[in-house]
């Protein structure tokens, strides 16, 4: 394949990247959306829209296997490529969590929330808005930005904390709220874990750039370049 060609089949396959990201960043919406105004309808769309994600999943990670083992990329393409099937399965685990918080509006069903949803919504909106701005750092090679991103985990994380709080009230004042105060703590658990998948994101665009496996948390950060693959 001459390297026009391979160029055109790479920027495709960004292509497709981003369309499977922005799939699941509507699932992420519709998913909250339905949970928050408890429409069962909505839920079970995003449950049974979560096929399609799945399968634009494997027709990348497909493609880009394909691409690899007969093109023999070389170190910089490599990253890339190696960086879109790590984020393809990254995109993939966020769609189950949307997946699963449609599942506890149906658990829930029709019964009366214990109290309308605040920072669910929050959580979801951050987390969303995350993810866009990092698989934009993603096709623009924005590091600084790929950087960045991270440290807004600890708002999401804020936010789970503030609704853990609050659902152990209202557990305390009356032990029959234990049931759907446990779906919502899941449904919010669900918002966290994507929004660290979006850090894990935010490393590969670091190690697509620069070769270097960054893992980016408070608590510790460390960074080594990955031989053979340095630019």
């Amino acid at each position: 394949m001459p390297r026009e060609a391979f160029e055109r089949e790479l920027q495709r396959l960004q292509g497709e990247l981003l369309t499977l990201g922005g799939m699941v960043e509507e699932a992420i919406t519709a998913s909250v959306e339905s949970l928050r105004r408890q429409d069962l309808e909505a839920a079970q769309r995003v449950i049974d829209r979560d096929r399609q994600i799945n399968e634009q999943r494997f027709a990348i990670e497909r493609d880009t296997l394909i691409l690899i083992a007969t093109q023999q990329p070389m170190a910089g393409d490599l990253r890339v490529l190696a960086a879109i099937l790590e984020i393809t399965t990254e995109l993939e685990r966020m769609g189950d969590y949307a997946k699963g918080i449609a599942k506890i509006c149906l658990m829930i069903g029709k019964e009366p929330l214990l109290k309308p949803l605040i920072d669910i919504p929050r959580m979801a909106e951050k987390a969303r808005d995350m993810l866009h701005r990092a698989l934009d750092a993603f096709m623009r090679r924005d590091v600084e930005e790929a950087r960045a991103i991270p440290k807004e985990d600890d708002e999401v994380d804020a936010l789970y904390q503030q609704i853990y709080r609050e659902l152990i009230t209202y557990i305390l004042a009356d032990p029959h709220n234990i049931e759907q105060a446990n779906y919502l703590l899941w449904a919010a658990h669900n918002l966290e874990r994507t929004a660290d998948r979006v850090t894990n994101i935010c490393e590969r665009v670091v190690f697509t750039v620069t070769g270097e496996m960054m893992e980016m948390n408070e608590d510790e950060e460390r960074s080594t370049s990955v031989e053979g693959l340095s630019a």
